[in-house]
């Protein structure tokens, strides 16, 4: 009985790891660039994109806000898909088992 008692503690214990760990992804802010700086986009260390700046030479001045805004929602839609296949994979590797409450994917 002590083992099990001592598995519990342990589950615990790593329950309030993974939840320190997706706040702390949740709030962390990483930017990436391209083309020497040219755009640049800011995601959470969840991968949810924050924002995303394009320099006024690639395009339209006039039309650049609404292009932010699609890049914005293009890597939303990707994101939500990657998800959907990621949970996909995982219950076919856990055959259907879920991942107890609160225990979730780093993404």
């Amino acid at each position: 009985m002590k083992n099990i008692a001592g598995l519990m503690k342990q589950a615990s214990q790593m329950q309030k790891k993974m939840e320190e760990m997706q706040a702390h992804l949740e709030s962390m802010q990483v930017e990436g660039s391209a083309g020497a700086g040219m755009v640049r986009v800011v995601l959470n260390g969840k991968g949810q994109m924050l924002g995303v700046t394009i320099d006024p030479k690639l395009a339209d001045p006039a039309e650049m806000e609404m292009l932010q805004d699609l890049l914005m929602a293009a890597h939303a839609d990707a994101k939500r898909k990657a998800e959907a296949a990621a949970a996909e994979q995982m219950q076919a590797v856990t055959g259907g088992l879920q991942l107890p409450p609160g225990m979730k994917l780093p993404f």
